[in-house]
């Protein structure tokens, strides 16, 4: 059969046209929507949000915090090594909708539970150029104002079909959008162990390659305020993370702190620096000019 001859029947190439962007959707679009979120995919340490992060999170679309912030991580060397292992589609089954994002006008927030302590992300919510100082991202102190309605969380959580008790409608009680927000954000890539394998390690010895040095003491100043005066204090106080006197670490005790992190007491990893501007640090901590 000529070509000229399918132009003689719309009807049928109509049909066939029809059926075959079909098979193709069902193929590129429908199966895939099937296999994802099945037993396969799922990850025994993922768990529902509970009531308190689900209020988070609701407020986290409400605000348009994913207009600006994407939650995942892609599987390229440059992503993982900023932002901890890539994403897995098993994290995501109790996410509806999922907040994966395209747009990272601020940094991904995957895997941003526990690299801070709750006492950062309420600061940072109130006033964030206080702790990161090239912030662009807008207050959210009016968040401290707010309640949180239990009636409606609780009716999300049947809507969804998450578990929970009455303890814990009940203990929602008093608590603010603010309280919310940072349960929904220290929950965020915590459902699967990956911090721990990504600890950074530190081979060979430490030596500190220009103790005492002037030009690295002043380096290590700029440095400081940079990445460290928001927990410590610019004077070295103590605020949210401990006071920093000198003599309390050897430099390479303090080295290791600052290079590797600290998991468990929520201060990350500080590597990306590079281990120059660490020893800068370290030489600014332990022998800078005191009154």
């Amino acid at each position: 059969m000529s070509s000229h001859a399918w132009e003689k029947k719309p009807v049928l190439l109509l049909i066939l046209a029809t059926v075959t962007i079909l098979v193709g959707t069902i193929f590129t679009m429908v199966l895939p929507f099937a296999w994802v979120n099945t037993e396969h995919d799922r990850i025994e340490t993922v768990s529902p949000y509970s009531p308190l992060e689900q209020a988070g999170r609701d407020l986290y679309i409400r605000e348009g915090c994913n207009n600006c912030h994407t939650q995942t991580v892609r599987p390229l060397v440059a992503e993982v090594l900023r932002y901890g292992d890539y994403s897995k589609s098993g994290e995501f089954i109790y996410d509806r909708p999922h907040l994966w994002g395209s747009r990272r006008t601020g940094p991904d927030l995957a895997r941003l539970g526990g690299k801070y302590p709750d006492e950062w992300h309420y600061q940072h919510m109130v006033a964030p150029t206080s702790m990161i100082p090239k912030s662009n991202m807008p207050a959210y102190g009016f968040l401290n104002d707010n309640l949180i309605d239990p009636d409606a969380v609780k009716k999300a959580m049947d809507v969804l079909g998450f578990p929970y008790s009455s303890n814990d409608i009940a203990q929602l009680e008093g608590k603010t959008e603010m309280d919310a927000m940072v349960a929904y954000l220290q929950k965020l890539g915590t459902g699967i162990p990956w911090r721990k394998a990504a600890e950074v390690e530190i081979i060979g010895e430490l030596v500190n390659p220009f103790p005492k040095e002037p030009t690295a003491i002043a380096a290590g100043e700029l440095l400081y305020a940079e990445n460290c005066a928001a927990c410590h204090g610019e004077e070295l106080e103590g605020q949210i993370g401990p006071e920093l006197d000198q003599d309390v670490y050897s430099d390479d005790e303090l080295f290791e702190l600052i290079y590797v992190g600290v998991t468990d007491a929520g201060m990350p990893s500080f590597a990306s620096l590079g281990s120059t501007k660490v020893w800068q640090i370290v030489n600014f901590i332990n022998y800078r000019e005191t009154p």
